[in-house]
């Protein structure tokens, strides 16, 4: 009876160590975590990706997170003082939208796990040596767009000559993304105009500097020049010039005539699915990079009334591709 007893102890106590040992690393739902979310700056897309992330956690049922939401308002010095406040507060994960808080993040944290999102090339930018594995502590969203493609787009819209394309030249991703659209303008025949700037203020200007020049003006996923997409729109106005853009988010409020990029708001909810992933046991360094791959995530806008305006007819198999069209003042999705 005794040595019976005795082997149904340790059998038990085995079973117990395994269920304990299985759930190690795992968050309960309703533990309270704080998570520390900071963006380069406030725009439409990366106000999505932030929005995307909150709903996605909620609606997998993490139901006591709290939030710390901040704005490094395009300073990168202002993303380095939100980097040193999360490891001060010691956040259990700390998100950086955008390159240069991702960055920044990485940087200074390192007992807290960082998840970058909207990052462009997180190998270029030093975040992790290679996109097919995270590192430890960190792992995330990239949001490399297809820019020959955009810009072969555009060209079957108008034929252009000449491109002018404005970029900050201290943001990694905008340095990147620089270099591929010069690239293909050399592979499509189209001269590449070029206009830096290093804070948003400074685009008016730059857009000024080359309207005379160029047929057209590209935009890439570049946070500094997207906050102040406004400014491009105004010169591009004046000179009667058409716009493609890589963020669509921002074309809805802005006379842009052509938009072709991600849903920034899946994108955050892609960020939130990761984020998910790792509050229930799965480390970083074991997940590579997440790239927006279905057809779903991809947005396509057409402005028909800026056309109009610029005197552009833009043919109707490319409308039929088009997600979303702009038309006598009213947004249709198809």
């Amino acid at each position: 009876m005794k040595r019976f007893s005795v082997k149904y102890l340790l059998l038990f106590t085995i079973i117990s160590l395994a269920l304990i040992a299985a759930g190690c690393g795992k968050s309960d739902k309703s533990e309270k975590v704080t998570i520390g979310i900071s963006k380069i700056v406030s725009h439409p897309a990366l106000d999505g990706v932030e929005k995307g992330i909150q709903d996605e956690l909620k609606d997998q049922g993490f139901t006591n997170l709290t939030f710390d939401l901040q704005n490094a308002n395009g300073e990168i010095s202002t993303a380095a003082s939100i980097a040193q406040k999360f490891k001060a507060d010691q956040v259990k994960i700390a998100v950086g939208i955008a390159t240069p808080t991702s960055q920044a993040l990485k940087n200074t944290l390192k007992d807290s796990v960082v998840i970058y999102s909207a990052v462009t090339d997180p190998v270029d930018a030093g975040l992790v040596k290679s996109i097919t594995a995270g590192e430890k502590n960190i792992t995330g969203v990239s949001d490399m767009t297809p820019v020959k493609d955009q810009i072969a787009f555009l060209k079957k819209i108008k034929d252009i000559k000449r491109l002018g394309h404005i970029y900050a030249s201290h943001e990694a991703n905008a340095v990147t993304l620089a270099k591929m659209a010069k690239k293909a303008c050399d592979e499509l025949g189209i001269e590449f105009v070029e206009s830096t700037v290093t804070n948003s203020s400074e685009v008016k200007q730059a857009a000024q500097t080359i309207a005379g020049r160029v047929d057209a003006f590209y935009l890439s996923t570049d946070n500094t020049v997207i906050s102040a997409i406004s400014a491009v729109v105004d010169v591009a106005k004046a000179n009667k010039l058409p716009i493609m853009s890589a963020d669509p988010s921002s074309a809805e409020k802005f006379d842009v005539l052509a938009a072709w990029g991600f849903d920034y708001y899946k994108m955050g909810r892609a960020t939130g699915k990761l984020i998910a992933r790792i509050l229930n046991g799965e480390k970083p360094e074991n997940i590579p990079t997440v790239f927006m791959t279905e057809p779903s995530d991809v947005d396509l806008l057409l402005n028909l009334d800026v056309a109009k305006k610029l005197g552009i007819t833009i043919p109707e198999k490319l409308i039929s591709q088009a997600s979303r069209i702009v038309k006598d003042g009213k947004m249709t999705k198809k």
